[in-house]
């Protein structure tokens, strides 16, 4: 195992203190919540979407403008159902990480489908590791669990700025990973794609100007595209697949597709326009799953350009 793994915290009686009751008193509702029927949870979930759209108006602007964005061909009537819809997943995306941190494993066994798992199997019977690009859908937390019960997996991590929280989402992601590395720990995964694991890497943020690419996305030609997505499959030995995590009607399918052929080809502009395509193809499956409250399109191709969220 790679050196600089992520250490598992320790429970401290530092956390009894009364700085941490609010965060405690949260925990013990979610923790409450979790065991009740699922069918219910989605009630509450959509409950919480609706208090979203009060509290969280700034969020709700920019999914808005996304959504503009993105698909400008649309009806002013299908973009606000849309978002109405992305709402309802935003407040479900709560339920479903606790979901993922504390329901036992024949609880998620229930609710876990697997489509094109094969694309993985046949890499890791090569001996290579699996580089999977997963897009940002909304339940990413709980389809973390869900993936770990064919195989545990790799991914980077970042700390929580709350201790406690910070204990309980290590130990509830920690699962159904075998480890995590840090968040900006590129040598760590290269080692970990190199032993033969199935590492997440999430290519479809804004990650800044640094190391991008500006390609189409959606309808936006100029998208900021990270290029530091390349450097893995370029590094390491392994192969690449595109996952999505999608809410069906009976539960969570975690959805594998074959990654792009002859990649990476050597033109990094050429990958990364050809990886947003993929992209865009897995979130058109569940468009109303997917996190549109980041704003993707922030890093213009000039820094003097207009903002697209004024």
């Amino acid at each position: 195992m790679h050196q600089s793994f992520v250490a598992a915290p320790t429970f401290t009686l530092t956390f009894l203190h009364p700085r941490f009751w609010l965060t405690w008193v949260s925990i013990v509702l979610l923790y409450t919540i979790s065991w009740l029927p699922y069918r219910l949870q989605t009630y509450i979930g959509r409950g919480l979407g609706k208090l979203l759209s009060v509290l969280a108006k700034k969020r709700v602007q920019i999914a808005k403008r996304n959504l503009a964005l993105c698909f400008p061909d649309y009806s002013p009537a299908q973009r606000q159902k849309l978002l109405a819809d992305n709402l309802d997943n935003a407040g479900m995306a709560l339920l479903e990480a606790s979901m993922g941190w504390w329901w036992p494993t024949w609880r998620i066994k229930k609710m876990a489908e697997f489509e094109g798992y094969e694309h993985i199997e046949a890499i890791l019977a090569q001996g290579k590791g699996v580089l999977a690009y997963a897009i940002h859908n909304m339940n990413l937390e709980f389809a973390v669990r869900v993936a770990g019960l064919r195989n545990p997996s790799v991914a980077f991590y970042r700390k929580h700025n709350n201790p406690l929280m910070e204990y309980m989402q290590y130990h509830g992601r920690n699962r159904s990973n075998k480890y995590m590395v840090r968040k900006r720990d590129v040598r760590g995964l290269i080692q970990a794609l190199n032993d033969g694991e199935i590492c997440f890497y999430l290519p479809d943020q804004d990650y800044g100007r640094v190391k991008c690419e500006f390609v189409p996305f959606f309808a936006v030609e100029q998208t900021a595209t990270t290029t530091g997505s390349l450097l893995f499959a370029k590094e390491a030995n392994c192969e690449t697949v595109f996952l999505a995590s999608i809410k069906t009607a009976t539960g969570y399918k975690i959805k594998v597709v074959p990654g792009l052929e002859s990649f990476p080809s050597g033109d990094d502009k050429e990958d990364v326009a050809g990886m947003n395509k993929m992209v865009e193809s897995l979130v058109l499956e569940a468009p109303e799953q997917y996190l549109w409250m980041h704003k993707r399109f922030k890093t213009r191709p000039n820094k003097d350009d207009p903002s697209l969220y004024d």
